[in-house]
């Protein structure tokens, strides 16, 4: 058992981010000093990774957390878990909660381990790309699991009214993720914006940098349309396979044009609270 060595702390993102890197995967967890709430610090962490799954609730352990759920973080804690949400962040698990310490006393604690991650890149021998199903690999890079509220779409209303169907592994990446940022940077467009649409364009994805992610309106065959990414200086660059597949690569080629791997080894999906 590890204690934060602060006697008191402000628990901002910049104090997050300094315990995440002194926070190897199979170290001992953490525990923060008592002033510290589990609740302050699960907040933090879900606006930076999205909704958690929860793993222990006021003591009782989830009977389906399995190895591919992040099971491994409960080890250290020997049944002394009181409350411990899981997020997924590229090649670990992150956990955090409450739990006993050597005195009894429950803690807020922030722990984290190893979490295999698929080569998502890896076409099979004799297999297309296009048949691949990025938007599953997609799903597995960030550890993404749906939230209980998740979007519905009314896709039928939607193409009704941009007339227009839309490609099906967007219309996935919608229904799984809803509104957010991959690695709090990509904003995922819960609808086509259109207001390129006079340029042959429709707009599923913009950036901090003003660059919009889009595709080119090519064909009667949606899951054809290539995509195009117009930068802040009105320079387009078509890319020949669709948005899931993108994603994937911006997120993990370091050697892609716009690639976010050079910035961050890990991926997660900050999603935005669906309001009733």
């Amino acid at each position: 058992m590890r204690c934060a060595s602060l006697a008191a702390m402000e628990l901002t993102q910049a104090a997050l981010d300094d315990l995440l890197a002194h926070l190897g995967p199979g170290d001992a967890p953490v525990y923060l000093p008592g002033e510290v709430g589990r609740h302050e610090l699960t907040e933090l962490l879900a606006g930076r990774y999205g909704a958690p799954r929860t793993l222990v609730l006021n003591g009782a352990t989830d009977p389906t957390v399995d190895d591919s759920k992040g099971a491994a973080l409960l080890a250290p804690f020997a049944g002394r878990a009181v409350t411990i949400r899981a997020w997924a962040d590229g090649a670990r698990w992150i956990g955090a909660g409450s739990a006993l310490d050597g005195e009894g006393v429950e803690r807020a604690v922030l722990t984290a381990t190893p979490r295999a991650l698929p080569e998502v890149l890896a076409v099979a021998p004799g297999q297309a790309p296009e048949d691949v199903d990025w938007m599953a690999r997609l799903v597995r890079v960030t550890g993404w699991e749906r939230p209980e509220r998740r979007p519905d779409p009314d896709w039928a209303e939607i193409e009704t009214r941009l007339g227009t169907p839309l490609p099906d592994d967007y219309k996935r990446m919608v229904g799984t993720f809803g509104r957010g940022a991959f690695d709090g940077w990509l904003d995922l467009n819960a609808e086509p914006w259109t207001s390129l649409r006079e340029d042959g364009l429709l707009i599923w994805a913009s950036t901090e940098h003003e660059d919009l992610y889009g595709w080119r309106l090519d064909g009667d065959d949606p899951d054809r349309w290539p995509v195009v990414v117009r930068s802040f200086d009105n320079v387009d660059t078509s890319f020949p396979y669709g948005a899931a597949a993108f994603v994937c690569r911006v997120l993990v080629d370091p050697h892609h044009r716009y690639s976010m791997a050079r910035f961050s080894e890990t991926h997660w999906f900050a999603g935005e609270e669906v309001e009733d």
